[in-house]
């Protein structure tokens, strides 16, 4: 039997704007082309999962439980315009972050921990699956877990210099937005 496919997405960035620390719920804006982006997902037959690092727990900034009910305002907002995320993934950790949450862990990105978990969850073939993100370190965690990734000029992507790239983290793709991005994928797939 065949596995699912996913099209991860990265949260700040590129599903919604890039502000910092978003530690407050008045400063989640969605960008409005992640809508119909999640809408040719859910149509494309992947399975659409965030996967976010969240530094700003292990910084004290705001807590895990902040963090899942800006999650359900994303989801609530995409349900109301016909899309709908599978799965939201955090890692909430960071190595110079404060007690619980400093550590080294293999969930946050560019590791590929939270993709795996996905896929044991969601029973996903990683090897045709893709990941979306506005950082480089979005595209490596994609690499790390046999994914294509492809980096997005929107949040920092604007940013992200190409001279930067490793064979790890160099882009299969780089589109101006999550829209386009998904556009580029369902086509890359056929």
């Amino acid at each position: 039997m065949a596995k699912n496919t996913a099209i991860f997405l990265d949260r700040d960035g590129t599903v919604n704007e890039e502000v910092g620390y978003l530690d407050r719920e008045d400063k989640l804006m969605i960008f409005e082309v992640a809508y119909d982006a999640v809408r040719l997902i859910n149509a494309g037959g992947f399975k659409a999962v965030v996967v976010t690092n969240q530094a700003g727990v292990a910084k004290g900034l705001f807590t895990e439980d902040f963090v899942r009910k800006i999650n359900a305002q994303i989801q609530a907002a995409m349900i109301e315009k016909g899309a709908m995320i599978d799965r939201f993934y955090f890692c909430p950790h960071h190595p110079e972050g404060l007690d619980p949450y400093r550590v080294i862990c293999g969930c946050r990105k560019p590791e590929p921990g939270l993709l795996i978990r996905a896929a044991a969850d969601l029973d996903l073939d990683l090897s045709r699956s893709y990941m979306i993100g506005d950082r480089l370190r979005d595209v490596e965690t994609a690499h790390r877990a046999g994914a294509k990734g492809v980096l997005v000029r929107t949040g920092y992507g604007w940013d992200e210099s190409q001279d930067e790239a490793s064979d790890l983290n160099r882009p299969d793709h780089i589109a101006p937005d999550i829209l386009e991005a998904v556009r580029w994928i369902l086509k890359d797939r056929t």
